[in-house]
């Protein structure tokens, strides 16, 4: 029976895992996860939003990966019977220069194969969001939000079912031994001899595959915190369903927009702040090694240069209020900073930068040997990690 280990319990691994044990249900298959609890970071703590394939470069592998994604995804969570709405969403213009912009999207989701977009009239949007104001409106109706910590739960129960083995708390260190049919992995609590290393361990997926391969990352992951504020209760009227700005085609963030949740509140964000930890979710949450990590690299450095304005206005953002409603008063004129409460959620971004200071924007899977790395999958990530994970079934196993 071949031995595959799993590195990393965030949605990716586990569906890595999941479809692993009904495609190959002789495997025996560990997953290895450093915390105590299942998709504590990315997977965790990202806005709920299923994403359809809007904004990639047609023919990129996260073009093709992200409309199968989501179909897949949302037929995953029909099947088990977990909490989503295809809702829909809007891609909002608020210029001249962004109706160009915004007829681009429009091109490039429809090369994309998505189904139904269409730009609403001001009579359609009125009726949809009142309280938007646009020159020209997107509608994608394709796009909703989902619970993704039911999804990783009915993953995680499958594999267990199917006789496959969680470990939590328990850290990968490393390698003891490597040759190109098998790798002994040793980890906090043990140390074992797999035929298939799969690294799926996000933040710090550049460490382990150096930590397994003795070679320097092709990249290296710099992590950008994106902060959320909740809207107050007895204003979630404001915002019916999602609610997002024409993002700038320079960088992989989609811009301050609205957000309608699974569990009914509304938020509004996120920034794009470097975070001084990995996996620092509080703006006082600081690691030396990290920030030695990031702040060193030439790759940052290159970006911070060409990019310095727009990092220090997301900087501001997250310790100003009024910064942060402003940018949100481009969609919505009508909201106020006391319309927001503080507690919204935060997240972390693994976002890969090249040493020339250019933002990976595409997947980035590589094998060495018997081990097979995900370096970089950020946004689609989670909604497209079932076509993700069958992608690297068909051509890397």
């Amino acid at each position: 029976m071949k031995e595959v280990a799993i590195i990393g319990g965030g949605i990716l691994g586990l569906a890595i895992g999941y479809e692993l044990s009904i495609s190959h249900p002789n495997l025996n298959l560990k997953l290895f996860e450093k915390d105590d609890a299942l998709g504590m970071h990315q997977s965790g703590n990202n806005s709920g939003v299923l994403h359809c394939g809007l904004y990639y470069q047609p023919g990129s592998l996260k073009a093709k990966l992200a409309v199968d994604g989501i179909r897949q995804m949302i037929a995953f969570c029909k099947k088990n019977h977990i909490n989503h709405d295809v809702c829909g969403k809007i891609v909002v213009a608020s210029d001249e220069k962004e109706i160009g912009s915004l007829d681009n999207l429009a091109n490039r989701g429809a090369k994309n194969g998505l189904k139904g977009l269409k730009f609403l009239n001001s009579e359609e949007l009125n009726k949809r969001e009142p309280n938007v104001r646009a020159k020209k409106t997107l509608l994608v109706p394709e796009e909703g939000i989902v619970d993704y910590k039911q999804v990783m739960e009915v993953m995680a129960n499958y594999i267990l079912n199917s006789g496959g083995r969680i470990y939590t708390n328990n850290k990968v260190l490393g390698l003891s031994a490597s040759n190109e049919k098998s790798t002994i992995i040793k980890s906090e609590k043990n140390e074992q001899a797999f035929d298939l290393v799969i690294n799926c361990s996000g933040l710090f997926s550049d460490r382990t595959y150096t930590s397994l391969t003795f070679k320097k990352s092709p990249i290296k992951i710099v992590p950008f915190r994106g902060e959320y504020m909740h809207i107050a209760d007895e204003y979630k009227h404001m915002v019916n369903h999602l609610i997002y700005p024409v993002p700038d085609p320079k960088y992989p963030f989609l811009g301050v927009h609205f957000t309608r949740m699974i569990n009914g509140g509304r938020e509004v964000g996120p920034n794009a702040v470097l975070a001084l930890k990995r996996e620092g979710y509080k703006n006082t949450d600081f690691s030396l090694n990290d920030t030695f990590d990031s702040l060193t690299y030439k790759g940052f450095l290159n970006f911070f240069a060409k990019n310095s304005s727009f990092a220090i206005g997301e900087f501001l953002s997250s310790f100003s209020k009024s910064a942060f409603v402003a940018k949100s008063k481009k969609l919505i004129p009508d909201v106020e900073e006391y319309m927001f409460v503080k507690g919204g959620t935060a997240g972390v971004r693994a976002q890969a930068i090249s040493p020339k200071g250019e933002l990976i924007m595409d997947f980035n899977i590589i094998k060495e040997n018997n081990q097979i790395h995900v370096l970089n999958a950020p946004s689609p990530g989670a909604t497209a990690s079932l076509s993700i994970a069958k992608y690297i079934i068909e051509n890397y196993i």
